[in-house]
Parts: C-alpha cells; sequence; structure tokens
C-alpha cells in the first residue's frame, strides 16, 4: 500500500510542479492572445516561432516536476524507493513522448526533454541523502 501512494503522491506533486513552473513561463513569455491552447494545430504553429525560453520553461517544468515527484516517491516509499521513483519517472516520461510527438518541438527540446526525467532519481538520491544525515 505505501508503494501505490508512493506513486500516487509523486505523480500528484510532480505533476503541481510542472504546472507551477509552466505558468511561471507563460507570466514571463504569454502566448498571442489569438491561440488557442487548445487548438493543437494553432498549439503546433505557435511552437514553430515561439522564443527559446518559451520553450525552455517547459523542459524546466519537467526537470523540476521530476526531482519534486522522485523525492517525495521515495521519501515515502523508504525501502522500494527505486521502484516508486521508477514509476514515476516511466509514466511522465511517456506522457512527454506523446505531447513531444504531437508538436513539431526542435531536436534540443527531445533530448532535453527526455533527459530531464532523470532528475527524479536525483530527488530520490536527495532524499535518501537527508534520510541518512
Amino acid at each position: 500500500m505505501r508503494l501505490i501512494i508512493a506513486i500516487i503522491a509523486g505523480l500528484i506533486t510532480g505533476s503541481l510542479t510542472i504546472w507551477a513552473v509552466q505558468s511561471l513561463g507563460h507570466l514571463f513569455y504569454p502566448m498571442p492572445a489569438d491561440v488557442d491552447p487548445n487548438d493543437l494545430d494553432e498549439l503546433a504553429t505557435y511552437v514553430q516561432t515561439a522564443p527559446f525560453m518559451a520553450l525552455f520553461f517547459v523542459v524546466l517544468s519537467y526537470g523540476s516536476g521530476a526531482f519534486v515527484s522522485g523525492f517525495t516517491a521515495a521519501y515515502i516509499a523508504r525501502g522500494r524507493a527505486l521502484l516508486a521513483v521508477s514509476i514515476c519517472m516511466i509514466l511522465f516520461l511517456v506522457q512527454s513522448l506523446f505531447m513531444m510527438s504531437s508538436l513539431p518541438t526542435p531536436i534540443w527540446f527531445w533530448v532535453l526533454g527526455i533527459l530531464s526525467w532523470g532528475l527524479a532519481l536525483l530527488g530520490m538520491h536527495f532524499n535518501q541523502k537527508r534520510l541518512n544525515g
């Protein structure tokens, strides 16, 4: 039961972190008013012309979400931390791959977007370091 709670908590905290960082990115780099973020074609057109930092905030959100997700899942899962963190990491990665394949994102975004989910392991490491003193 602890493993399931750890995974759910990791997914929730990771998702909230992603949302918060992306919201911050939208404050600094708002989408044009005529772009409907719910229209995939309009969003794809915007992504092709978006400023680098607007896209980089998305990658930052993935990395931040991964770290928080890994830390939280490891904290709750304790002895089964690696399994909980790995499941969270894989689920987020699959979601990211779906989004990246749905939009015309540049190659650097793919590389950093995929690698950023490895930060979940860093979150797990920080949690274990905290526990071990």
